[in-house]
């Protein structure tokens, strides 16, 4: 038993592992009776991310027996959409499901929980938490936090976002007021963008009114969903701040030590098998919403490339002053960026030349 759950936890995501569990553990009557509180910082409209908790929570359940639940509350049931991380870590909650980037604030370092601009694709940063350290690296952080962290889920490279106006030049992006979390606000920042930070329910009105200007939320399954595409017209790509950006279900350090050690195991192969859905899931769906959003009148623009090369100055010279300001995210920083630097070189040699070809072939049949 001990070996098996070795190979399923190192095997890394989707893996069924909790099914493969539950006999065994539906059928000690020494396993204790669980009712855990969820706290998410996403609503139930936004389908894909929050089926992520849906399904850990049918599966942890089911692995069980029954005896381990977890109630799901969406964002602003129990606690606002930005304070789960501190719910968790208080212990009003037992667990959360959240974007790490969103607590920047506290310590720029949990953005690479998340995504960083110019940062790891949806493969190179599963790669770098499961296989190259960056989970190890992460858990340091969280435990000052009261906090066990989970990878629960990636988007891929989102979209750069809703725009009134027409983006040629950096000179057009001075002064523009812009809905953009984490990270990124600071470096459009540096380009003279106004950002701001909202929950989803506060993003469309915010748009309609002229609030904002622009916006930038996942992509667009869940962008049609908002509704963003009815009161701007200008959908810019890509999005060099979200690149693979990552999920995460946070865990009380308290209520995870007094789990038991199977109840462990599955809730992590749960999480694993939800991270692998969640990316299955939008490659799908954005694809037929992306259709239906040019069809209905949105015009796909590339962002220009004098506003890429900006950012991405403005980007680095952000993690020079963090890494002087903060040691944690300069003890993160110097084993990420090798990490990164050394997937750029693997993935421009196969990866590269294959999809370049792919694409440039076009539509076949």
């Amino acid at each position: 038993m001990v070996e098996r759950r070795s190979f399923l936890k190192h095997a890394g995501a989707g893996l069924a592992a909790g099914a493969l569990a539950a006999p065994a553990i539906a059928q000690s009557s020494s396993l204790p009776t669980i009712k855990w509180k969820l706290a998410s910082s996403f609503p139930k409209s936004l389908d894909t991310l929050f089926n992520a908790i849906e399904s850990v929570s049918r599966e942890v359940k089911a692995a069980t027996g029954g005896k381990f639940e977890i109630q799901l509350f969406a964002a602003g049931e129990i606690v606002p959409s930005a304070a789960v991380l501190d719910a968790v870590k208080d212990g009003t909650v037992d667990m959360g499901q959240s974007a790490s980037y969103y607590y920047v604030g506290k310590d720029p370092t949990f953005a690479f929980d998340c995504a960083v601009p110019f940062g790891l694709n949806s493969r190179q940063q599963s790669a770098w938490m499961w296989a190259g350290g960056g989970l190890e690296l992460m858990r340091e952080l969280f435990k000052s936090y009261n906090i066990y962290n989970i990878p629960c889920g990636n988007t891929g490279v989102q979209m750069g976002g809703w725009f009134r106006k027409e983006i040629k030049t950096v000179a057009d992006m001075k002064g523009l007021k812009m809905r953009i979390a984490g990270i990124a606000g600071q470096v459009m920042g540096k380009l003279g963008v106004v950002g701001q930070q909202m929950g989803a329910a506060d993003i469309y009105p915010a748009l309609e009114k002229g609030t904002i200007d622009a916006v930038e939320w996942v992509g667009p399954y869940d962008d049609e969903k908002l509704g963003f595409n009815r009161v701007a017209k200008y959908y810019y790509y890509p999005g060099f701040w979200e690149a693979g950006p990552q999920l995460s279900i946070y865990v009380n350090l308290k209520k995870w030590a007094e789990l038991p050690k199977e109840y462990q195991q599955i809730l992590e192969n749960a999480c694993a098998n939800a991270h692998v859905q969640m990316q299955a899931d939008y490659d799908v769906k954005n694809v037929v919403a992306l259709r239906r959003l040019v069809a209905g009148g949105a015009q796909l623009r590339e962002f220009p490339k004098d506003v890429m090369v900006a950012a991405q100055k403005a980007t680095y010279e952000l993690y020079d002053e963090f890494s002087a300001k903060y040691p944690t995210f300069k003890k993160v920083y110097t084993q990420w960026k090798k990490f990164h630097d050394d997937q750029n070189l693997w993935f421009r040699v196969a990866e590269r030349a294959y999809d370049a070809f792919i694409y440039s072939q076009g539509t076949r049949r």
